[in-house]
């Protein structure tokens, strides 16, 4: 036993199924629409022409006697027949057709009407019959004529017309599915190399792009929405791959030296020195510090959602961080004339700080200002240093991973270069900026802005 009835899967047999569908759905109403005002005009003049001729004989009954025999109706009407007021026949075009006298009689005018209309069987066929009402001056007692057409073409147009229609709708509608289905087939063209295109797109082939059409409809937006997602993800997985080269390199040189130092001062005369020891403390201790920034930036860039956000005061952590260095190479100052609040991660915030800090003392000559205000709804850290300050076309550019613009400073003197990246990833988080510019004294000026008052931090 066959199964139920199931759509196509495909959007060219969708669209064949719809288009067909609606072609059936204007044939019927239309074709009924169209029968039934056919029929109704035939009718309309069939009647017409009946009733016209009735009244051509009733005004001639009414100047004067009528002749036993009558000529023959005009305009297609069969019979005419003139009955007195007991349904005796007076007049009439066809003798033959005086047995219908009797049930021609069964039809008068009502009330103060001079005409009715019905239809009735004639020689077995359907008709219209009209009767009018005459009444000679002078005669006495009233004549009724009755005139009767026929309606074979009525009904022979009319199941013309129905036939037609029944035996043009079903190659109409597979016309229309025919149509949509190759109309479908054109525009999913493009779809199909897409999808061939996007199917070859490994990841050792990212650069890869899918055919873009001429002109601006869905097909040639979707083309170009593809191309651009492609070209993030070739800059995603071109950062990622950087980003696990400069890893594995920032990563090998303290493990080497470490294990260097291990093994000369177990070679060493009398067992480990004391120094050597120390040296490798310092490089595990500069590793961890590595692998803990990686691990933040790896948390930062999955964006996992986080809880809501403590109240923060943004003036308070630019004071702890200036008292954090008292001891530092250079003078630290915390500037703040107000409490900054926001909402976020005290801890990340913490962090942010201490990077930007930290890296305007590793360039300053001799001061760096840390600075917290609130303006136009954010609340923003600065710190300027008054060191060399950073180039123009390389302010964008300090904030990507592992870069150091001065590549021959000492690595564990330079730090790994994580610093501003993390700063960065933490400000975008909390649904702020960080931007680099000149000091106005001269040196590097950055500052962060982020969503005062009740703002929460967006990024894990």
């Amino acid at each position: 036993m066959a199964g139920p009835l199931r759509p196509p899967r495909s959007v060219r047999g969708r669209s064949a199924a719809a288009a067909a569908l609606a072609m059936a759905l204007v044939l019927g109403v239309g074709g009924t629409w169209l029968y039934s005002v056919l029929s109704a005009n035939l009718l309309d003049n069939a009647h017409g022409r009946t009733e016209l001729a009735a009244r051509e004989v009733a005004a001639r009954a009414d100047a004067g006697p009528l002749p036993a025999l009558l000529p023959a109706p005009r305009d297609g009407v069969d019979v005419v027949l003139v009955l007195g007021a007991r349904g005796e026949v007076i007049a009439t075009t066809r003798p033959s057709a005086e047995p219908l006298a009797r049930e021609f009689a069964g039809l008068r005018p009502e009330g103060g009407g001079d005409t009715a209309s019905a239809l009735a069987r004639y020689a077995g066929q359907r008709g219209d019959l009209v009767v009018v009402r005459s009444a000679p001056p002078g005669r006495g007692g009233e004549r009724y004529v009755y005139a009767l057409t026929v309606l074979n073409d009525v009904d022979d147009a009319t199941h013309a017309v129905g036939l037609g229609l029944l035996a043009a709708a079903p190659p109409l509608v597979a016309l229309a599915a025919a149509i949509a289905w190759a109309v479908t087939g054109l525009a999913l063209r493009p779809v199909t190399t897409i999808r061939t295109e996007l199917a070859a797109v490994t990841a050792s082939a990212l650069d890869r792009r899918v055919p873009e059409p001429a002109g601006g409809d869905e097909v040639a937006l979707l083309a170009r929405t593809v191309n651009a997602t492609l070209d993030r993800l070739e800059q995603a997985v071109g950062r990622q791959r950087q980003f696990v080269a400069d890893a594995s390199h920032e990563l090998r040189n303290p493990v080497a030296a470490v294990r260097s130092q291990l093994e000369v001062a177990l070679t060493a005369p009398g067992g480990p020195g004391r120094e050597a020891v120390r040296a490798a403390l310092d490089d595990t201790v500069r590793l961890q510090g590595v692998a803990a920034d990686l691990l933040l930036l790896a948390r930062l860039d999955a964006r996992a959602p986080a809880a809501p956000g403590e109240p923060v005061d943004l003036a308070l952590l630019a004071a702890e961080e200036a008292a954090r260095r008292p001891g530092a190479r250079v003078r630290v100052v915390a500037e703040a004339d107000a409490p900054v609040p926001l909402r976020g991660r005290a801890g990340q915030l913490e962090r942010l700080a201490a990077n930007l800090v930290d890296n305007a003392v590793r360039h300053a000559a001799s001061r760096v200002t840390v600075r917290a205000y609130a303006r136009d709804g954010s609340a923003v850290l600065e710190v300027a240093d008054d060191g060399p300050g950073i180039p123009a076309g390389e302010r964008e550019r300090v904030f990507e991973r592992f870069v150091r613009l001065d590549a021959a400073r000492d690595r564990e003197r330079g730090g790994s270069g994580l610093g501003l990246a993390i700063a960065r990833e933490i400000a975008h988080a909390h649904g702020g900026t960080l931007t680099a510019s000149a000091a106005p004294g001269g040196g590097a000026l950055l500052v962060a802005r982020l969503p005062a008052g009740p703002a929460e931090a967006r990024g894990a």
